[in-house]
């Protein structure tokens, strides 16, 4: 995801990201080198070293940090980045249940139902247009259990 536009707000110590989808902030807490009264942001920017998906930024010492969109998106828990994120993981799962896995490929195909090129889509870990329901069947043909867990923040 690119980002459009970056400003830093020293009101409220963050950086205010703004992409094609929304608009996020970043506290200048959670940065490195941080941002302060005695070294404040002098410049902030779209860098295209980062293809656009992530910012720079100058403090005064002339010390300088940069975040891609992703810290940005999982700090603020965007729900399209958190399952792009469980799927990824479900994918790595899977992936390692394959390489353990008794059946070969061809026969989890067959239990999946489908062809060799959607299995292969379903185990690139790259491939976010797969959706978690084909994941949780892939993991199933694998003889893997999915919990769901679901806790209080903070706990």
């Amino acid at each position: 995801m690119k980002i459009t536009s970056v400003e830093a707000n020293n009101r409220r110590r963050s950086f205010q990201v703004k992409t094609g989808r929304g608009e996020w902030s970043f506290p200048y807490a959670k940065t490195k080198p941080t941002p302060s009264s005695e070294d404040p942001v002098v410049n902030v920017y779209v860098d295209p070293e980062l293809a656009h998906e992530g910012f720079t930024y100058v403090l005064q010492s002339g010390a300088e940090g940069s975040l891609h969109i992703d810290h940005v998106l999982e700090y603020n828990k965007d729900p399209g980045y958190m399952r792009d994120l469980l799927l990824y993981e479900l994918t790595a799962d899977a992936l390692e249940r394959i390489e353990d896995s008794p059946l070969s490929k061809r026969e989890i195909i067959r239990r999946l139902g489908t062809s060799p090129a959607q299995f292969y889509r379903l185990t690139d870990p790259t491939n976010y247009r797969k959706s978690v329901d084909q994941m949780l069947r892939l993991l199933q043909v694998l003889d893997c259990e999915v919990e769901v867990v679901v806790r209080p923040k903070g706990g």
